[in-house]
């Protein structure tokens, strides 16, 4: 039933977003599709993602821009179905990586569809809040632990240790693993692509992220 929430809350942030400006990539209205987009449209608001009762048409976030390349963007979005719905890691720790790689990419709009969904899922608001403040998070539980210093390890030294990458695997085995590794370089692409199409946030939503480069 969680997982079902989520999905429901994730579709209702992605799918309906006639309010964000999109600066490089206006949105395709469906009549103006070729028969690729789509299909990729219908791939993306079907199954796990299945749009939410009285919403539009429109494809919001990432996939309005993988649009223009539908083969590339179906494989994506398969991908994140992939690793959002069927991942061994647990829902709350899995948002957790989910939202260090939104922290490290400084990519606002992966923060705001990500950070409810997190918090539904159970990481404490405590948590994600230094993390926004670019802290390390204070009172993480073992596990929040070792997801934040194997994933904040891989992002900033493009290496993991003996010592991180041991406590991954003894506590999430070695699916677990790649599973965080698959994680956090699929949000890398989802942040690059939102990054790079200046995709805006809904009107009257303050950046949730401060600017750390300051």
């Amino acid at each position: 039933m969680k997982t079902k929430i989520l999905a429901a809350a994730l579709c209702a942030t992605l799918t309906a977003l006639p309010a964000l400006a999109q600066e490089r990539f206006p949105l395709i209205p469906p009549e103006q599709r070729t028969p690729e987009q789509a299909a990729l449209a219908a791939a993306i608001q079907g199954g796990a993602r299945a749009a939410v009762p009285g919403r539009d048409n429109s494809i919001g976030g990432p996939f309005n821009v993988w649009l223009r390349s539908p083969a590339v963007g179906d494989k994506l979005q398969q991908l994140g179905v992939q690793l959002r719905f069927h991942t061994s890691i647990p829902q709350a720790l899995n948002e957790f990586a989910i939202l260090i790689t939104a922290r490290e990419w400084s990519s606002q709009y992966e923060w705001y569809a990500h950070h409810r969904l997190a918090l539904a899922a159970g990481l404490p608001a405590a948590i994600a809040d230094q993390l926004a403040q670019g802290r390390r998070p204070e009172g993480m539980t073992e596990d929040q632990r070792i997801v934040y210093e194997f994933c904040t390890e891989l992002h900033r030294t493009r290496f993991v240790s003996d010592a991180t990458y041991e406590a991954a695997k003894q506590r999430f085995g070695e699916q677990g693993v790649v599973d965080l590794i698959a994680v956090s370089g699929y949000y890398v692409a989802v942040a690059m692509t939102l990054n790079t199409a200046r995709v805006g946030l809904p009107a009257g939503v303050a950046p949730p992220l401060p600017d750390l480069r300051r």
